[in-house]
């Protein structure tokens, strides 16, 4: 699959108009779009994200076909490896492909379970693959009643409900001022550095920089994988 491109395309919160211009060119550059469907016969009567991707061509006059991803939400290996063979079986017959997910796709996503099996299955693939980041519900949610998710020095907290014991942790630290020490930032899993993310100079570091030199510049400290904790 050396001149396949696989877009993992992040859709929103399910606002067509809160589609990101990039997800949108993704969207028409593809040559098809693979979309997850709950439904075991191959059917899109319930999924959601069929909606939207067939509101989206409409809206946006443009059309391609869509391949039916089957998804059941058992958090089961075998399952995303069928939803695999469904992506590679598609860039079999199309050179460029979309998988579409709701939300965004680093925010309890589907997509990352299929990119560990892609990485170690299809390197090539992997490398040729984009992620298109996307708006989530929690930011919609809170612009619709005017209220912040943080500000000054609040922070902000991501809990599942689903489960309270042994939760794996993501840390964003943010807001530094220039010079700062990072010393006291102690790593529990894969942390990186990004520095002016999409502005002139911008860099993204493996681990942590001694020392802020940029105002733009945040860190996030990954959970480690084992499996997402599944």
């Amino acid at each position: 699959m050396d001149a396949k491109q696989l877009y993992m395309v992040s859709l929103g919160p399910g606002d067509v108009e809160l589609l990101t211009i990039k997800a949108l060119d993704r969207l028409k550059k593809c040559d098809a779009i693979c979309v997850p469907t709950k439904s075991s016969d191959g059917s899109f009567t319930k999924s959601l994200t069929y909606k939207i991707v067939t509101k989206l061509m409409e809206l946006h006059n443009f059309q391609k076909p869509t391949i039916a991803v089957y998804s059941p939400m058992n958090y089961k290996h075998q399952d995303w490896l069928n939803q695999v063979d469904t992506i590679t079986n598609t860039l079999q017959k199309y050179d460029k492909v979309a998988f579409v997910t709701l939300g965004d796709a680093g925010v309890y996503s589907s997509v990352y379970y299929l990119l560990d099996i892609i990485e170690q299955d299809y390197p090539t693939l992997y490398n040729n693959t984009e992620v298109i980041a996307g708006i989530t519900s929690f930011s919609q949610a809170s612009s619709l009643v005017k209220k912040p998710l943080c500000v000054g020095d609040s922070r902000f907290e991501i809990v599942p409900l689903h489960k309270q014991d042994g939760i794996k942790t993501t840390t964003v630290y943010m807001r530094p001022k220039i010079g700062l020490d990072t010393k006291h930032i102690q790593s529990q899993g894969d942390i990186y550095t990004f520095e002016n993310i999409n502005y002139q100079g911008e860099s993204i570091t493996k681990g942590k920089v001694s020392k802020v030199s940029k105002y733009m510049t945040l860190f996030i400290d990954f959970f480690t994988k084992d499996n997402y904790g599944i």
